[in-house]
């Protein structure tokens, strides 16, 4: 009988408080999109007036509140937008990023829910995205990008590598045209090449969790004669690309140090040369104004 006593305390003492909860994305948020987030509360008896969002920061570590005035919600989150009805409170995401993605909470100034801190449990969900593919050769810097054509001398190695910017690690694959095989790998390597390997090759990337998220890249592998010359190859395009470039910043340099130089030979001659103080110079006698008084009565001048 105590024990049901009990029982009927604790179901009463908590019929009378109020529980906060938080919905959000129940899909996939891509980059871009738009995100609606939204505080429930369980008891009609608590007042949605006195419940608000909040957002934290992990480079500040710390909770910061959404404001529902424009010009007092913080720099990174300008599209973010509260609205506020008789028995709801949304937060509003017009266009999802990769620093939106929480966490976010519902708290409650009131002092009748049972959640710690007054607050509903946290909220965080994941953008996904994926960017363009980057193509490059091995042996060279990632910043010089596969050209569209790629030319090599037969008997020469060629290793491409694929990679894109993504939420997820994607998966690789390669596959040449007019070829059923299909490389599992994001890397492409072909050894002591031939005119067999001819053709066109396409990287595809697809991200893990989303299928709609895929990229795809395609180069074309010319490959020349033995005996071409270096320079038709695209290894020695590149060489006499960055030789031009170099060739030219060189030049730019030489003229800005000429033109500084004439100027200043310029500016040299027409400038007048010192003054000569000695021609400012006049005598001074001690019987003069000028001098200071003295007990002897020298009359040579003192300059």
């Amino acid at each position: 009988m105590k024990i049901l006593v009990a029982v009927a305390v604790v179901l009463l003492i908590h019929g009378s408080y109020a529980t906060l909860l938080i919905k959000g994305p129940t899909e996939p948020v891509l980059e871009g999109d738009p995100v609606v987030l939204e505080c429930l509360i369980s008891d009609s008896d608590l007042n949605i007036s006195q419940v608000h969002f909040e957002f934290y920061s992990k480079y500040m570590r710390r909770w910061y509140k959404a404001y529902e005035e424009p010009w007092e919600r913080s720099w990174c989150y300008y599209r973010m937008r509260i609205l506020r009805t008789a028995d709801s409170l949304l937060l509003s995401i017009r266009s999802a990023g990769r620093y939106f993605e929480g966490p976010y909470r519902c708290v409650s100034d009131a002092d009748n829910v049972t959640s710690p801190d007054n607050s509903s449990e946290t909220l965080r969900f994941k953008v996904h995205y994926m960017g363009e593919l980057s193509l490059s050769r091995e042996g060279y810097t990632s910043y010089l990008s596969v050209p569209e054509e790629l030319r090599v001398r037969a008997g020469d190695d060629v290793v491409v590598n694929c990679s894109a910017s993504s939420s997820e690690e994607p998966s690789y694959y390669w596959q040449k045209e007019g070829d059923d095989w299909i490389l599992p790998s994001s890397q492409l390597t072909l050894r002591k090449v031939s005119a067999m390997n001819e053709g066109q090759y396409t990287c595809m990337a697809q991200h893990p969790s989303v299928a709609s998220l895929s990229k795809k890249r395609t180069i074309s592998i010319t490959v020349l004669p033995k005996d071409a010359p270096w320079y038709k190859t695209s290894n020695g395009r590149l060489v006499l690309m960055t030789s031009g470039a170099a060739a030219a910043a060189l030049l730019v340099f030489i003229l800005f140090v000429s033109i500084l130089q004439h100027r200043r030979a310029k500016q040299t001659k027409t400038s007048k040369g010192p003054i000569d103080d000695r021609s400012q110079k006049k005598p001074i006698y001690k019987a003069s104004v000028e001098s200071l008084p003295s007990t002897t009565g020298d009359e040579q001048p003192l300059v």
